[in-house]
């Protein structure tokens, strides 16, 4: 099974999901030598069954599938109410209704995984949690590794004791949303090569590093470290592969953005992107609550995707170095 240790391997492309992972970025990353990551979240079963089989006729080479594990939390409703009239505003200014309630949703997590236990990518990875010990049995049943997202050598101990192949060492500088097991938890705000470090001690398996990579001197320090490879999501963002939004391309570049944060504002999960109005308005007040919070400014984002004072803007602590360039190209300047 694929652990990503074999010579040669040093970049691994993350997955992003929300639209900016597509088949032709993953098989792009791999392409080029690297190990390309799709991202299955927000996506239907048959959708990502779809974008799977694109990938494989894009690249005979191996790829990853991402999934997010879904947890089930009691929303405070007051809380819910009170972020809902806050953002009726904005939203009636860009000429959406926002809902009154938001329902749970697993994102069709068994019938996901199903999806790729048939379709058996090389590496399944999971986001947000751990599977359980039987789905990873399962995995391995068909040959494919599986590899867990973690934030903490205190999250690897659980991982490793799942029997996961391999581990991503999401350090605190990385871009998008934080791999915290639970929605409610503080960030243990560890960087890349300390947590790399700590779980290679740790927990002994092959692992990756992620987050601040902004050039090959980074990718060798993550190395150095003890990682197997290095993964990189930002650096991906503005490549002519990627599905990312043009105000979110042209906002990495733009000198109005100076700086990255964490926040709740737009899901309810912490997630760090470079700093705008939106985030700046409402941080301090947004509910601990994934999905709901995600789906609730949903339509907002949706409605406003041309104004990177209101979207989304994902990205690392390294979102200056990202360039308008060919994933391959990226890949290879990296693996030198």
């Amino acid at each position: 099974m694929h652990t990503f240790d074999h010579a040669g391997l040093t970049i691994i492309g993350a997955p992003m999901a929300g639209g900016v992972s597509t088949p032709a970025l993953t098989a792009a990353v791999s392409d080029a030598g690297g190990f390309g990551f799709y991202g299955g979240a927000y996506l239907s079963p048959d959708t990502l069954t779809a974008a799977i089989r694109d990938i494989a006729s894009l690249t005979s080479r191996p790829f990853g599938v991402n999934l997010f594990v879904p947890e089930r939390v009691d929303v405070d409703r007051v809380e819910f109410a009170a972020y809902r009239d806050r953002l009726r505003p904005l939203a009636e200014r860009v000429g959406v209704t926002l809902p009154e309630s938001v329902p749970f949703t697993d994102d069709s997590f068994d019938a996901k995984v199903d999806v790729l236990l048939r379709e058996r990518p090389a590496v399944v990875s999971f986001t947000f949690g751990l599977p359980d010990r039987s789905v990873v049995e399962r995995f391995h049943a068909v040959d494919v590794a599986v590899s867990v997202t973690v934030t903490s050598v205190a999250e690897a101990r659980l991982a490793a004791d799942v029997g996961v192949d391999s581990i991503c060492a999401q350090g605190f500088s990385a871009g998008g949303h934080r791999a915290m097991f639970a929605i409610a938890d503080a960030d243990p705000q560890v960087e890349t090569l300390e947590l790399v470090r700590a779980v290679v001690d740790e927990v002994g398996l092959p692992t990756v590093g992620a987050g601040g990579v902004a050039g090959p001197t980074d990718v060798r320090a993550i190395l150095d470290a003890g990682a197997v490879a290095a993964q990189i999501g930002t650096l991906l963002l503005r490549t002519p592969e990627a599905g990312t939004r043009r105000a979110h391309r042209d906002a990495l570049g733009d000198p109005q953005f100076t700086t990255t944060v964490t926040t709740r504002a737009y899901s309810g999960r912490l997630a760090r992107g470079v700093e705008n109005d939106f985030i700046r308005a409402n941080t301090d007040v947004a509910p601990s609550a994934y999905p709901q919070v995600n789906t609730l400014t949903g339509g907002i984002r949706k409605a406003a995707s041309d104004d990177p004072h209101v979207i989304n803007l994902w990205a690392g602590t390294g979102f200056r170095s990202a360039q308008a360039i060919p994933a391959g190209d990226v890949v290879r300047d990296l693996s030198r």
